[in-house]
């Protein structure tokens, strides 16, 4: 399934509620983009929606943020920017959050970790200009 939108920053719930609505079936969702376009914005309106309440930081540093909602859902926050390989990304043991029962993984900078995004993934992909945005969604569903 491919969907484009183009939206601007004052749209972001629209964009938010058809992502929102892409989890029941997808448990994996990567944001790409360049410096500025929007990719941590968007993945904290997310989180809101899936309704965590905790303050939503920006895992630049850390690579990765946890969060549980109120149903006890768990939700992974990566940040791969600085993360330079595949195995480093496994040594710090972020391939077992991954796929996990009950948990989606909200991943910036995805590149590094593509080859373990295998099944039930969406690639978001954010290209803008100022204020306005277009979106690209492609979800794989085996």
């Amino acid at each position: 399934m491919k969907t484009n939108i183009a939206y601007s920053l004052e749209d972001i719930q629209e964009v938010v509620e058809k992502l929102y609505s892409l989890l029941a079936t997808h448990s994996v969702v990567t944001f790409t983009g360049p410096l500025g376009a929007g990719k941590t914005t968007l993945v904290r309106s997310l989180l809101r929606r899936c309704g965590i309440t905790d303050v939503i930081t920006s895992p630049t540093f850390t690579y990765v943020n946890m969060y549980e909602n109120g149903k006890g859902e768990t939700f992974y926050h990566f940040d791969c920017y600085r993360i330079k390989s595949m195995n480093e990304f496994r040594a710090a043991g972020f391939d077992e959050y991954i796929y996990q029962p009950s948990s989606w993984a909200f991943i910036e900078w995805p590149e590094v970790v593509e080859p373990l995004l295998t099944h039930t993934v969406c690639r978001v992909i954010i290209e803008y200009e100022g204020n306005a945005r277009n979106l690209s969604i492609n979800c794989i569903d085996n």
